[in-house]
C-alpha cells in the first residue's frame, strides 16, 4: 500500500544531544549505517516531539490530530548511489497516541511503542518526561531557553548546530522484523531553532552502562524548534545488512 505524505505543525521539537564514543555508537547501528562523526564524536540524542494538525496533505487542517512523541536517535551516514548521504537512525519510537502506535509501520513509516508523557512547558523552560508502557524506556529532561549555544563540544555556535540537524532530515527507523528500516523525511517550511541550556537529563537508554560504558556518552547540548509547519515524506525502506557469522 502506498503510504501518504503528511502535513503537520511542529509545535515543539526538543533535541537533547549526546556525544558518544564512535566505537560504542557503531555497535548499536545496523549495517549499512555508520556513525556520522563531529570533531571525533558520534552524535546521538532524544527527540521529544509534539505534533499538531497531523493529516494527509490533501485533508483540511481541521481534521488534523495532535500527539506527544519521542525518538531515540543517532546521526548516521551511508553510501548512496551519488556518494555519502546523511540522516538519522531511530532505534526506538514512542508515542502517547493510540492511533500513531497502530498506524506506524502500517499507514506511515515508523513503528511506535506506547508511552505516558508528562509535560511542563513555559516560553522559557521545558520539562518533558515519559515512561514507556512496556518498561523499555524512561526519560526526564528539563531545559531552559538560552540566547546562545554554550558549552557544546560538538558545535561552535547555534548556526553550526542548526545546519547539522537540518541536514539530517532523512530518518530510518528500526522495525520488528529486523530486516528493513522504515524511511521518512522531514521537510519543514521554516527552521526557527533556539538554543537551550540543559538543567537535567535522565534517560534509561543513555544511562544504561551495558549499552554505554561509563564515560562513553555525555550530554552535549539541546535545541528546540517550535511552531513550524512541516511535511513528512515517506522514502524507500533500507535493507538491513546481515551480521557477519
Amino acid at each position: 500500500m502506498r503510504q501518504p505524505r503528511l502535513s503537520s505543525v511542529v509545535e515543539r521539537r526538543l533535541l537533547v544531544n549526546y556525544r558518544v564514543a564512535p566505537e560504542v555508537a557503531a555497535r548499536l547501528l545496523p549495517g549499512p549505517l555508520r556513525p556520522q562523526l563531529v570533531h571525533g564524536h558520534a552524535v546521538a540524542g532524544i527527540c521529544l516531539l509534539r505534533l499538531g494538525s497531523v493529516r494527509p496533505v490533501w485533508a483540511p487542517r481541521a481534521f488534523g490530530l495532535r500527539s506527544e512523541n519521542a525518538a531515540h536517535r543517532f546521526a548516521v551516514e551511508w553510501d548512496g548511489p551519488d556518494g555519502v548521504e546523511t540522516g538519522v537512525y531511530i532505534s526506538r519510537r514512542d508515542t502517547a497516541s493510540r492511533l500513531n502506535a497502530w498506524a506506524g509501520g502500517r499507514l506511515f513509516p515508523g513503528e511506535h511503542g506506547r508511552a505516558d508523557f508528562e509535560v511542563d512547558e513555559t516560553p522559557d523552560r521545558l520539562r518533558v518526561a515519559l515512561a514507556a508502557r512496556d518498561g523499555g524506556t524512561r526519560v526526564d529532561v528539563t531545559v531552559e531557553l538560552s540566547d546562545e549555544l554554550r558549552g557544546s563540544e560538538l558545535f561552535a555556535d547555534l548556526a553550526e548546530a542548526s545546519r547539522f540537524f537540518r541536514n539530517g532530515a532523512k530518518g530510518f527507523s528500526a522495525t520488528g522484523s529486523g530486516r528493513r528500516l522504515d524511511g521518512m523525511e522531514l521537510r519543514p517550511d521554516a527552521w526557527p531553532v533556539e538554543a537551550c541550556r540543559v538543567r537535567s537529563a535522565a534517560s534509561s537508554f543513555f544511562d544504561d552502562p551495558d549499552r554505554f560504558p561509563p564515560g562513553s556518552a555525555a550530554v552535549d547540548c539541546a535545541l528546540v524548534l517550535r511552531d513550524a509547519p512541516a511535511s513528512w515524506w515517506p522514502i524507500p525502506a533500507m535493507a538491513v545488512e546481515p551480521q557477519p557469522a
